[in-house]
């Protein structure tokens, strides 16, 4: 009877086999459980694949009558970029002003996590957490802005260290400009 692989255990194939196309030896000592601790860490920096982020935010899901802005900022993430696989990384801020229903704080980071959790490029990451909120709590407007430096133009490429990469993407109440500006000096870190 045939068994076929897990993913993990593909993963596992593969990467000796770039380990040797790179010239390494992949039974050597410090190598031997490389391509188990990578198939391992790969299942962990892609999880957010198998969650829902509008389920999240339902699951906490409260009438509430308070149509002022809430802020969860400074949200800290880790993803892989989708272009070269290696870590862009910073802080989400997320603000959406509720229309009768409001959500646990910590299913707004969770948001984040489960996207930054995917293969991504910063700016689809920014829209997808926004359309989330926007679609499970249907506010009176959302904005989200994702600061993040990217190891691609750090250590590779361009080389350029310290650079950081804003995104932002809003919807209803923050196209008003007055509204948008509060929202920024709410997070600025001056």
């Amino acid at each position: 009877m045939l068994t076929s692989m897990s993913k993990q255990e593909e993963i596992e194939v593969r990467m000796r086999e770039i380990l040797s196309l790179l010239g390494e030896d992949a039974t050597r000592e410090g190598l031997q459980k490389t391509p188990h601790r990578v198939a391992k860490a790969m299942a962990d920096l892609t999880r957010g694949y198998d969650e829902d982020p509008v389920e999240v935010l339902n699951s906490a899901k409260f009438n509430e009558d308070y149509s002022q802005m809430v802020i969860v900022k400074d949200i800290n993430f880790y993803s892989l970029c989708e272009h070269h696989l290696l870590p862009f990384y910073g802080k989400a801020h997320v603000a959406y002003i509720p229309n009768g229903y409001i959500t646990g704080l910590s299913k707004i980071a969770r948001v984040v996590d489960i996207y930054s959790h995917r293969l991504q490029v910063q700016e689809r990451m920014t829209l997808q957490i926004r359309e989330a909120i926007q679609n499970a709590l249907k506010p009176l407007g959302v904005m989200v802005v994702v600061e993040a430096q990217h190891m691609c133009m750090q250590m590779r490429g361009v080389e350029k260290q310290g650079s950081i990469t804003t995104t932002s993407d809003f919807t209803g109440a923050f196209n008003q400009a007055k509204t948008r500006e509060e929202f920024l000096k709410l997070i600025s870190h001056s």
